[in-house]
């Protein structure tokens, strides 16, 4: 199945499909978080921007572990700046949460689609 990387992240952050009040807001805080899942190497080599409910998970990857890892991350960072937590505690929390998963995601791209870099000639 096949869905809609805005309408997912809305509906996990408990806003209504019909409310479209903090679709630009949402919109920006997912497109960072798929800037770092690019810069992490995860996706199409030239990135990916949602630009409304019509971008769908499927642009970004094939279903599969890494999915599932990304689809968490881009959840934990938009609503870490979309609604923040109140306690310093819970952002360190979710600091950590966030280095985990970069890692288990960078650790999945390497099993799956990992080069070996081409020696700098100096």
């Amino acid at each position: 199945m096949t869905t809609s990387i805005l309408n997912d992240t809305k509906t996990m952050l408990g806003v209504n499909l019909s409310d479209y009040n903090f679709d630009a807001d949402i919109i920006t805080h997912i497109n960072m978080a798929l800037g770092i899942i690019n810069q992490l190497g995860v996706g199409p080599s030239d990135g990916l921007v949602v630009a409304d409910y019509t971008t769908l998970w499927s642009a970004l990857l094939s279903s599969g572990p890494t999915l599932s890892l990304v689809k968490t991350y881009v959840y934990l960072k938009v609503r870490l700046v979309f609604d923040p937590p109140t306690t310093s505690y819970l952002i360190e929390a979710k600091e950590r949460q966030f280095k985990e998963l970069e890692y288990r995601i960078s650790i999945n791209r390497e099993q799956t689609s990992w080069v070996a870099p081409t020696p700098r000639v100096v």
